[in-house]
Order: structure tokens, then sequence, then C-alpha cells
């Protein structure tokens, strides 16, 4: 086995992959920064390896032959297990940085207020947040965990609920006394509101009969920005609960109306399974679950009622 293995073409393994992919030897040759004239050597050395060919030339083109289409499956499956393992061992280093990948709307306005806690009980553990909508790769960012707003539907990877998550007006004091309360079932078109993909002023309707409105506010495809305008009292708008209760405790918003919505989205903590055993990683999980225990929901939840779909990672 041990004289296999010697024998075994590694790296032209990974110069197959790269001309299969660009089916061109000079473009391959440039991702690769070798020489057209290495990929070829290359290429030949895994031919006469297994005994095949694995292109047809075909002029100034090149196709795989039904042998290298059987065989480029596995070849990249086997290389990007080698990456995802060699990448994972570096990242269970003990020492560096604890890296979060999580929204910008939930470290402003949910972590941070937090985070002090955190430092005061592990000051030895150094925090790096990275805000991103979009969903990582562990096998390939530098990353630890993970604070995702979603279902939950994250396939390989160690996936906990942290919180719960409910849809309440809220305006400003002075909106509020200009216009009044926004009850369930009220005529929105009295309304500035301020709309936003992911909490619809719709969702807040107490019937399905249709009803119209027209806005009068900006539309805002951010849930930070969608906040600071309703602080700044452009208008009404239908809010995240784990957004908004810092601004509520503070005066500088005030619930608008009766009733929570449960919103079908919730937050999760996600991390490969590996890395529970980090101790960086332990510390944070068991200070943030903690936390999480200690946020009190909205009085009236409950409704019965899920609105949001989680698109939007903001």
């Amino acid at each position: 086995m041990r004289n296999v293995h010697a024998r075994l073409p590694l790296g032209a393994l990974r110069v197959f992959e790269a001309v299969a992919t660009t089916l061109n030897f000079s473009a391959a040759a440039d991702a690769l920064n070798v020489s057209p004239a290495a990929v070829s050597q290359q290429i030949k050395t895994l031919e006469e390896y297994i005994q095949l060919p694995l292109f047809r030339r075909l002029g100034r083109r090149i196709e795989l032959t039904d042998e290298a289409l059987e065989l480029l499956p596995a070849v990249r499956d086997g290389l990007e297990r080698l990456e995802s393992a060699m990448h994972q061992l570096k990242q269970h280093r003990r020492a560096g940085p604890l890296q979060i990948t999580l929204l910008a709307s939930f470290l402003q306005m949910w972590l941070l207020p937090r985070i002090r806690s955190f430092r005061r009980q592990h000051p030895e553990v150094d925090l790096r947040f990275h805000t991103s909508r979009e969903l990582i790769d562990f096998s390939r960012a530098s990353m630890h965990v993970g604070i995702r707003f979603g279902h939950g539907n994250y396939p390989s990877l160690h996936c906990e609920k942290l919180l719960d998550d409910w849809l309440v007006p809220v305006a400003s004091p002075e909106l509020i006394k200009q216009y009044g309360m926004i009850e369930r079932g009220a005529d929105l078109d009295r309304f500035p509101l301020l709309e936003s993909g992911d909490e619809p002023w719709s969702a807040w309707r107490a019937t399905d009969q249709e009803m119209a409105w027209q806005s009068r506010a900006p539309t805002i495809d951010d849930s930070a920005g969608l906040l600071a305008a309703a602080e700044e009292g452009l208008g009404f708008a239908l809010a995240r609960w784990t957004l908004i209760t810092r601004a509520l405790r503070q005066g500088s918003l005030r619930r608008a109306g009766t009733g929570a919505l449960p919103f079908r989205s919730a937050y999760y903590f996600v991390c490969p399974r590996a890395f529970l055993n980090l101790p960086k990683v332990a510390h944070f999980r068991e200070w943030i679950f903690a936390a999480a225990r200690d946020f009190p929901g909205p009085d009236d939840r409950g409704s019965g009622v899920t609105v949001g779909r989680g698109r939007r990672k903001a």
C-alpha cells in the first residue's frame, strides 16, 4: 500500500482537474501558475499511470474522454476533502482570535450591547466579528462560529436554535402622538409606513382580506436602516423584536400597537462539529446561550401566525 501511494501522481490529478474545468491547456497553466509544457507533461504522466487517454485533441479544442468523465467527480471530491481536512487542522489551533460570522443588524443591536459580560468572563479570548449576508463554507473560510437567521437547515454542521423572533410595530413617540396607535386591522393608508421586504406590513392585517395602502415613507431593505429611519420619525416600522428592545428601553422607539407576530425564521448557532471542542468556541457557545435564555420575549407573543421567509441575511 505504501508503494502504491508513493507512485500515485497526486500533482497530476490536480492538473487534470484544472484542464477538465477549463478545457484549455494554456488556461489551466495560467490558473496553476505553471507553463503549458508542464501541464502537458503532467497529463501525459497521469495517462501513462492509468493506461488510458483522458483528452481528445480536436484542433484547438479538447474534450474529455468517457474515462475522464468517469474519473473527474472522484478527483474533485478527493481534492475538496483534502483541502477541507487541511483547513480544519489549521483552524483547530487554540491560539488566535475567535472568528464569528453573523448579520450586521444582530451584531449591532443584540450582541454588542451584551458582549462586555463575555469579555469579563473570558478576557483571554480575542473576538473578531465578520458581518455578512452570505452563508459560510467553513471548509474554506477562516471562521469558527456562525450566527444565522433562517430555518436551521445547515447540513453537515452542528446547528442549535439560539433565539426565536417576533414582529411588532414601532415608531418614535412623536409619530405615535401625531397618528395614534396602529392596531391589527387598522386602515394602513392613514399611516406613513416604512416598508421592508422581510418585515412586510401586509403581515399586520387582522384577516386574509386584501388591504391596499399608499406608503408615504421610504422603503428600506436593511433592518438596521429601517429602525434608524423609525427613530428619526420618518414612519412606522414593523420590526423584529430582537433588534428593537434596546431602543424601546432607551425611549427612542415605542411599541405602536398591541400583539406580536411569531417570525418564521430564527437565529441559529452553527459551526463544524469538531470546532465544539475548541475552548474558545465552547466558552462563547455557553455564554451566548445563557444570554439568549435571559432575553425576554414580548409579553403578548404567540398569536399563532407565522410570517417572513428569512430571505435576507441582514
